[in-house]
């Protein structure tokens, strides 16, 4: 058993003083407040839950400090991320992302929806192994110590346009599955294990066709389904043309909208949008740092949340890795659009960081400090230069992930101390893109 005394904790019912967490293998088994420490309990500061990423592209991560200079838009970006899909291959795949998710973790994060679609060889044919991609994926994150959804993505278009669904281009290929068949027979091949689960996704409503996605709702089970939704006016306006609906209509018309789906940015969505999946108690989860970074635009969080929609963050492109940075950025966007401060209370950004996120990627056990929850927990300073002066329960609007000192995932320290047991991240990182610069 570890027994671990926190002289705050983030608890269901707000930040408590002085808490005492007892862990027996990955669960929480006992939680007592406002009690003294005992002669061999672990001491810190302040304990969160563990927190989620609810979006994330690892291979993003390339482009880091090489593309925030340039012009251009979404479409011109997705160039240079095109140029990065085609240069990985499984070994570097694997050393990029467990580099990723390592940082990921020394920054907080104790779960990740990974959104991933680079299923194939760069001509589009299968590896011997069709999943080696997601095995990689899988063993990159068992490696840095995170809980993962592999959100295994069906794409079968090239896009759309005023003339309907247009061919894959080249580096599409590596993306794409002949059929909704192909795909659910290489997302049945892969199993969730203790620490690794299986998710399902539908690139977007360019990607993927609407017989295809009837089709792909038929298939998907009991997984939680993740899909972009509305990141683009060009996308809404095409969606519009072809199929004379929103991408939210025609998703909840193809039976994919409902209380296990995530639409993510879900940016440019009209109000009969908001309340349709407000209605169906759908995830939406926001990106901030990316949506700014791509000039995406900014999404109606608190209309939402107001209909019913349960929020949730990522990071998506991996441009900024830190849960801290992605909550503030979910209320300081809604303060630039509305004028007004205190969009969202303490207690909503810290469930769309925790409770919410582990729930909207399959982890409903997770992101909360109570007995039987897992034991995923995240120590943080609050005697740091950036965290001085915070009260406990301010801390979402001072800290960054420099600040997380000590993480656990399933009752075991993956971070101590502020360092991973895998390694400096950076260095990770360093030889990973070093790696694959020279593909």
């Amino acid at each position: 058993m570890i027994a671990i005394w926190a002289r705050h904790a983030r608890l269901p019912e707000g930040t408590v003083p002085k808490v005492r967490i007892e862990i027996e293998g990955e669960r929480i088994t006992g939680i007592t407040s406002r009690c003294e420490p005992e002669p061999d309990d672990l001491r810190f500061g302040l304990v969160l839950p563990g927190l989620a990423n609810g979006h994330s592209h690892a291979f993003h991560r390339a482009l880091r400090g090489r593309v925030q200079d340039t012009t251009g838009n979404f479409w011109t970006w997705r160039d240079q991320m095109y140029a990065v899909a085609r240069r990985l291959t499984p070994e570097t795949y694997f050393a990029l992302a467990h580099a990723v998710f390592t940082e990921m973790v020394t920054s907080g994060f104790t779960a990740v929806g990974e959104f991933h679609y680079l299923h194939h060889g760069l001509d589009g044919r299968p590896y011997s192994d069709p999943n080696a991609m997601g095995e990689a994926v899988i063993a990159a994150a068992q490696a840095a110590g995170i809980r993962l959804t592999l959100l295994d993505t069906l794409y079968l278009a090239g896009g759309l346009d005023g003339s309907g669904h247009v061919p894959l281009d080249p580096v599409q290929q590596r993306f794409a599955d002949k059929d909704v068949a192909a795909w659910a027979g290489r997302l049945n091949q892969l199993r969730d294990s203790a620490t690794s689960r299986i998710g399902a996704a539908a690139h977007s409503v360019r990607a993927v066709p609407k017989e295809a996605l009837e089709q792909f709702a038929s298939v998907v089970g009991a997984r939680v389904v993740h899909a972009h939704v509305s990141e683009q006016p060009a996308e809404n306006a095409s969606c519009q043309l072809i199929y004379n609906r929103t991408p939210t209509a025609l998703l909840e018309e193809c039976g994919i909208v409902g209380d296990r789906f995530t639409a993510v940015h879900a940016t440019h969505v009209s109000l009969a949008d908001i309340r349709m999946l407000g209605r169906a108690r759908s995830f939406v989860c926001f990106c901030p740092t990316t949506e700014r970074d791509l000039a995406d635009g900014i999404g109606p969080a608190r209309q939402f949340a107001d209909a019913g929609a349960r929020l949730t963050l990522g990071s998506d492109q991996n441009a900024i890795i830190d849960p801290f940075v992605e909550a503030r950025g979910l209320e300081m966007h809604e303060r630039l659009v509305s004028g007004e401060r205190g969009r969202f209370s303490l207690d909503e950004l810290g469930n769309a960081m925790s409770r919410t996120g582990y729930a909207s990627i399959g982890w409903p056990d997770g992101g909360v400090l109570t007995v039987g929850a897992l034991a995923d927990l995240v120590a943080v300073r609050r005697d740091s230069m950036r965290t001085v002066g915070s009260r406990a329960d301010q801390i979402i609007f001072s800290a960054t992930g420099d600040d997380v000192t000590d993480v656990l995932v399933g009752g075991e320290f993956v971070v101590r101390d502020g360092h991973h047991r895998a390694g400096d991240p950076s260095r990770l990182l360093a030889t990973a893109l070093s790696r694959l610069r020279t593909q």
